[in-house]
């Protein structure tokens, strides 16, 4: 049985005509992964959906790797409205969209390179470090 991931990745493979060329694939990702970003910025800026509240951290000198979970937060007060939602939702499936079309170059399986990481993300826990 096929996976959403696999699907999804089947139909970008049959949608990309334009840009094959893993150049045009590698600019276009970043291209895609910066308006994601402004998308996000603009929900605070311009929106004011979310705000950002952000200072240093106290981190209590016998605080355990596994404290820094609950010590650390993102920043982020408020909740996206459905305007930026659905602006950011958009942004993001175009992201994703370009990297179904890298690991197609690549012939990489999207599903396989999840299921890897979920795999290393279980094995290292907390101590993943990211």
């Amino acid at each position: 049985m096929s996976s959403t991931n696999d699907n999804f990745q089947k139909i970008v493979d049959s949608m990309l005509i334009q840009h094959q060329s893993i150049l045009d694939i590698l600019s276009k990702g970043q291209e895609a992964s910066a308006r994601v970003n402004r998308a996000v910025v603009k929900s605070v800026t311009s929106c004011g959906c979310i705000s950002v509240e952000a200072q240093k951290y106290n981190i209590p000198e016998e605080a355990t790797l596994a404290d820094l979970k609950f010590i650390f937060n993102s920043h982020l007060k408020g909740v996206l409205c459905s305007n930026c939602r659905e602006i950011i939702e958009t942004e993001l499936g175009k992201q994703f969209f370009y990297i179904a079309a890298l690991a197609n170059t690549l012939g990489l399986s999207i599903n396989e390179v999840l299921e890897k990481e979920q795999q290393k993300l279980k094995t290292l826990t907390v101590y993943n470090l990211r």
